[in-house]
């Protein structure tokens, strides 16, 4: 059990080191400048794609504010859709994929980044070594009043139904791929229905549901500061690819972050937040039986789209399974082990996140952690508790030190 001075500074230690996982605002920046430049191009007035007003939305973890800093060497992963509003009557799935792409090449600096071939639902652009990311931009269909029904949903911040925000996207492994051209038929996604889900998962009041807000958007704007919530999912995540470093297999990021959304119970610090999603995140992983499979396999499902199971690789990829519950095991090992040592000293519990979470990072949460305390102070406002003299800001003053003499 930690006493409320030691949950503090575990809380403000764990801050730190979610903003050392942070993409820089320079990177937010430059990620969005190209973003909007492909689809100022796909909707450019010549383009043949303009009359069904194209437009490219981010989703996944840049939408959600839950990214982290690329692991290694490894590119950050933007995740967009390219959303038409209408279609050919005559086109299939192969056919908006088709005009998309040839849209893109018709430029002659991204049919350069256009990576050949095209992914099963994505054409995927590699930027250049130096900015770190790669774009997947996903096709997609919408109704003709999508823009307001979307609108409506991010001002009210309800999604009493997520239905009309579902949209239809394109995959090359269905079976109706170059022949429906009905977008009912398609499969269905909900990028921005789980964004708003998300959100209201993630808000602790008003005020703290605007910051969110402000990242389901056609353009979100960089967060400073985030959600216990946002840290959660971004720590989780971090320790995932330190524990599996590159392996394809890992527990995928979606997974993690349903899970973490359903388990969390509006905690308003960061460490209760990770303790309490660690213990609970097995609770939300269901078991049903399978027709297909003849058995009983694990189901997670999409919280927006109850048809579609996020583990749905499971059945037939074990290792994909057994690594979700071997990570599940160690991070809460892992969070345990730190906690243990919080009787021995600070530098104790931090010598204890190094190795699951990455050595650099968790000294640099470290580092700027006392260069906070080290302010506090040299203003006069920093404390010690009288009962565990942890430093903080409730207490007994700390004196500033003045060091006499010539050295």
């Amino acid at each position: 059990m930690l006493t409320p001075d030691q949950n503090k500074q575990f809380s403000d230690i764990l801050e730190e080191f979610g903003k050392s996982l942070d993409i820089t605002r320079s990177q937010h920046e430059k990620v969005v400048q190209s973003y909007e430049f492909v689809g100022n191009h796909l909707a450019a007035y010549d383009s043949p794609l303009h009359r069904y007003n194209p437009l490219i939305l981010p989703q996944g973890s840049f939408m959600l504010g839950t990214m982290v800093r690329p692991f290694k060497k490894e590119d950050m992963d933007i995740d967009l859709v390219c959303r038409l509003e209408g279609k050919g009557a005559t086109w299939t799935q192969k056919d908006l994929k088709k005009f998309v792409g040839d849209r893109l090449k018709d430029h002659g600096t991204l049919v350069k980044l256009l990576r050949i071939p095209d992914g099963r639902r994505c054409w995927t652009m590699d930027y250049a070594e130096a900015a770190k990311f790669h774009m997947d931009v996903l096709p997609a269909i919408v109704s003709s009043n999508y823009r307001v029904i979307l609108e409506k949903a991010l001002s009210s911040r309800e999604l009493i139904d997520p239905e009309p925000l579902a949209i239809r996207i394109t995959d090359k492994k269905l079976d109706n791929y170059a022949t429906s051209t009905t977008p009912e038929d398609w499969l269905k996604s909900n990028p921005f229905g789980y964004g708003i889900w998300f959100e209201q998962q993630a808000s602790l009041n008003f005020t703290k549901a605007i910051l969110m807000s402000e990242a389901v958007q056609p353009v979100p704007k960089y967060q400073e500061e985030k959600l216990p919530l946002q840290r959660v999912v971004q720590i989780l995540k971090r320790h995932r690819d330190m524990m599996f470093n590159g392996d394809d297999n890992k527990p995928i990021s979606i997974i993690i972050t349903t899970l973490a959304a359903r388990a969390y119970r509006k905690e308003t610090n960061i460490i209760d937040a990770l303790v309490n999603v660690i213990n609970r995140l097995p609770d939300a992983i269901q078991e049903i039986y399978s027709p297909e499979h003849r058995r009983m396999i694990k189901w997670i499902g999409n919280p927006v789209n109850n048809e579609e199971n996020f583990a749905d690789k499971w059945p037939e990829c074990k290792e994909k399974q057994d690594n979700f519950y071997n990570w599940m095991k160690q991070v809460q090992l892992d969070v345990n082990m730190a906690i243990s040592k919080k009787d021995s000293g600070l530098p104790f519990v931090v010598e204890s996140l190094k190795k699951p979470f990455g050595d650099m990072d968790v000294m640099k949460a470290y580092d700027n952690y006392g260069q906070k305390h080290r302010l506090l102070r040299e203003n006069g406002n920093l404390k010690m508790a009288g009962a565990t003299g942890l430093l903080g800001a409730l207490g007994t003053t700390v004196k500033n030190h003045n060091f006499h003499g010539k050295h």
